[in-house]
């Protein structure tokens, strides 16, 4: 058995929807174009209800599959490197969970995802820069708007001077409306970061 069968089957393999490059200018310009908070963003997959993608999205999350991560961050690497290695990034900053969750989680599932993206672009991970300063509610029934307002000064760096100058890679494991992601490269700008990439394994309607 190869070790992407080990996470998902063949066939469930074959099911996941690549998202093209149409359908990443596109979304770009419906979530971030709009401020500078995000230089430009990738993502691998499109994410559907009740598809492959949710399956392992969700046991990476909340079963505790680890491996999942690191498999997931290294396909969508692989998918997508020519235009990651483009962005010349320094460093690999993973969204962080607010400390109550991540303690009641035990991990953080964008770590995993990083550390995979990470051993294809050779590019270090450094998970200890940010922090999420205020518990933020779950943003699946929420509202644009409402998704805005909640994650509203939700981060703030741990050592400031580190990213001065720096380019980065923000990485999620789903980007729906972008709320997290841009809230998170407001802060590294206003903190001296040139340029925000964002990279998540899925996008979301």
């Amino acid at each position: 058995m190869s070790s992407t069968e080990e996470i998902l089957c063949t066939t469930c393999f074959s099911r996941l929807t690549v998202a093209g490059e149409e359908r990443l200018a596109l979304e770009y310009k419906r979530k971030f174009a709009s401020e500078n908070h995000i230089d430009d963003f990738l993502s691998a997959f499109l994410f559907d209800q009740n598809t492959p993608v949710q399956s392992v999205i969700h046991s990476l999350k909340y079963n505790g599959k680890f491996k999942i991560g690191i498999f997931l961050g290294k396909t969508a690497a692989q998918i997508l490197s020519t235009k990651l290695q483009n962005w010349e990034a320094d460093f690999i900053i993973p969204v962080p969970l607010f400390h109550s969750k991540k303690a009641e989680r035990g991990y953080n599932q964008s770590f995993y995802i990083a550390k995979g993206l990470s051993s294809i672009l050779n590019i270090p991970v450094k998970a200890n820069l940010t922090k999420r300063i205020r518990y933020t509610e779950t943003q699946t029934a929420l509202s644009l708007e409402e998704r805005k307002e909640n994650m509203l000064n939700a981060f703030d760096l741990k050592k400031r001077k580190s990213i001065e100058g720096s380019k980065i890679i923000l990485v999620d494991d789903v980007i729906t409306t972008g709320s997290t992601v841009r809230e998170c490269g407001k802060t590294l700008k206003r903190n001296g970061a040139v340029k925000v990439f964002a990279f998540s394994v899925a996008i979301a309607n």
